[in-house]
């Protein structure tokens, strides 16, 4: 399987890598107490804390420092930002479904 594509965000002077990943998802549950697959439309917290996890779990997986709490990742990005990574990351789902024969959902 291909690895996730990876989107650059910036905050501040650095730049963060950004890809949904099995860690991704399984930071999101123990934040949230919460799957991914149960994130309702409109929760831009749940988005916000899903962009989070994305984002140090692939700093993790790059070994690069990412030292950001979630209240600080929130309050640095944009709604830019927010946009661009919630595509790609979507992006990555549909595909992800396709490949294993799921289709997109609706």
């Amino acid at each position: 399987m291909p690895k996730a594509k990876t989107v650059t965000i910036t905050i501040g002077e650095a730049s963060y890598p950004c890809r949904m990943s099995m860690g991704a998802m399984l930071r999101f549950k123990r934040e949230t107490g919460k799957e991914v697959s149960e994130i309702k439309d409109g929760s831009i917290s749940d988005l916000a804390v899903l962009l989070y996890c994305c984002v140090a779990s692939a700093c993790n997986s790059e070994h690069k420092d990412f030292n950001l709490s979630l209240e600080d990742f929130c309050d640095a990005i944009s709604t830019d930002d927010m946009t661009t990574m919630s595509a790609a990351i979507q992006s990555e789902v549909e595909a992800g479904a396709d490949e294993d024969g799921e289709g997109k959902k609706n």
